[in-house]
C-alpha cells in the first residue's frame, strides 16, 4: 500500500530534478521506501528532465499547461498515496521530512501545512527581497489568522479534494490561495494549519541568479502584478517563459 505521494512539478529541470528526487528517496528510508511514490509532472520539457526522473524510478506525467496550479493538480489527482506532499524541483527536503509529516497528520491535530524554506545562498538583496515579499503577504496572513507557510505542502488527499485543489484561474500565488483554503477547512474540522518544525527545505536561488538579488525591489510594479495572481504577462516574464 502506498502511504505517501510526493508530487514534483518540473519545467526543464535537468539541473535539479535528480538531486530533488534523491532527497525524497533518502527521506523515504525512514517511512518504508516501498510506501512512497514519486510523481514528476513534466511541463513543456525540452531537456533530459523526464529521462532523469525515470532513471530514479519516478512516475512521469505530462502536463503542458502554462499554469502551475493545473500542473500541481495533475500530479495530486494521479497520486495513489493517502498523504500527499508537493515540492518544487529545485528544492530539497530534509531526511526526516516524511516522518514529521506523518506524525503531524496522524496526530489528528493538523489539516496539513507548509514548510520553512532556506535559500542555498544568501545575500543582503535576497534577505531584503524576502522581507519585502512577506510584507506584501502580511495583509492576507492577518486576515486569515496568522502566518501561512508554503514552499512544501503536505496534506491528506481527501482534504485536497475537499478544497478543490489549487485554483487554476490563478497563474501565480496559487500556493498562498491554497494555504488559505486549507486552513479554513482545518478550522471547520477543529484542526490547525501547521509548519514543520524539525524539517525544512533548501531551495535554489536561481531566480536571483537569473534576475539579480535586488530585482524584486527594483521592479516593484512587476512584483505587484505578480501578486495579483492573474497577470499572465507578468507571470510569463518571471516564471513560465524563463529557461
Amino acid at each position: 500500500m502506498i502511504k505517501f505521494s510526493v508530487v514534483i512539478p518540473a519545467h526543464n529541470e535537468e539541473k535539479y530534478i535528480g538531486r530533488c528526487i534523491r532527497a525524497v528517496i533518502s527521506a523515504s528510508k525512514y517511512v518504508k521506501p516501498e510506501r512512497v511514490e514519486i510523481i514528476v509532472v513534466a511541463n513543456r520539457c525540452t531537456d533530459r528532465t523526464c529521462a532523469i526522473a525515470k532513471h530514479y524510478g519516478a512516475k512521469v506525467i505530462i502536463n503542458d499547461d502554462k499554469c502551475i496550479a493545473a500542473i500541481r493538480n495533475t500530479g495530486v489527482k494521479a497520486a495513489k498515496g493517502k498523504i500527499v506532499v508537493t515540492i518544487d524541483a529545485d528544492s530539497l527536503m530534509t531526511k526526516y521530512s516524511l516522518v514529521e509529516i506523518r506524525e503531524r497528520l496522524e496526530s489528528g491535530k493538523y489539516i496539513g501545512g507548509g514548510t520553512n524554506p532556506r535559500f542555498e545562498r544568501m545575500s543582503l538583496g535576497i534577505a531584503v527581497s524576502t522581507m519585502y515579499v512577506l510584507l506584501k503577504l502580511l495583509p492576507v496572513m492577518i486576515k486569515n489568522g496568522g502566518f501561512l507557510s508554503g514552499a512544501m505542502f503536505w496534506f491528506y488527499k481527501h482534504d485536497f479534494e475537499a478544497v478543490n485543489g489549487f485554483d487554476e484561474s490563478l497563474v501565480s500565488l496559487e500556493d498562498m490561495d491554497f494555504a488559505v483554503r486549507l486552513k479554513k477547512l482545518g478550522r471547520q474540522k477543529g484542526k490547525k494549519y501547521g509548519t514543520l518544525k524539525r524539517s525544512y527545505i533548501t531551495t535554489s536561488s536561481r531566480k536571483f541568479d537569473e534576475f539579480g538579488d535586488w530585482y524584486l525591489i527594483k521592479n516593484r510594479k512587476l512584483t505587484k502584478r505578480i501578486f495579483s495572481g492573474k497577470d499572465r504577462q507578468a507571470a510569463d516574464s518571471f516564471y513560465y517563459d524563463v529557461r
